[in-house]
């Protein structure tokens, strides 16, 4: 439970800067998204250490783009908070996610990952 915490806490405070970096602003739901991203990332890490970075780097795109897609239906499509809308961007699914996104989740993936297999080993 500590160690969920942690990558947690680091991913729900890193997500919303970099959001706010480069949007200029971001929402709360966003912090509870990265804490999940950010431990979905170091399970990739700790259990397939032994997979090139490259393809733990699609894998762990794959992951935050599910969590995107599972915090868009809810936030968006169910609770109509209108957080975010990609239906303009290609290859969107119902406007929360889309490729454009999917590959920034693989590069953003790479240093994390490399760092999380640093802290677990």
């Amino acid at each position: 439970m500590k160690r969920f915490l942690c990558y947690f806490l680091l991913g729900a405070m890193v997500y919303p800067l970099l959001e706010i970096l480069f949007r200029g602003y971001s929402h709360w739901t966003m912090a509870l998204a990265g804490g999940l991203g950010a431990y979905a990332l170091a399970q990739v890490a700790r259990t397939l250490p032994e997979l090139p970075l490259r393809w733990r780097g699609w894998i762990g795109a794959a992951c935050l783009t599910l969590i995107e897609l599972a915090a868009g239906c809810i936030c968006n499509l169910w609770l109509g908070m209108a957080v975010w809308d990609y239906s303009h961007l290609p290859c969107n699914l119902w406007g929360q996610i889309c490729l454009p996104f999917t590959l920034l989740w693989f590069l953003l993936s790479l240093p994390a990952l490399a760092l999380f297999a640093r802290w677990q080993g």
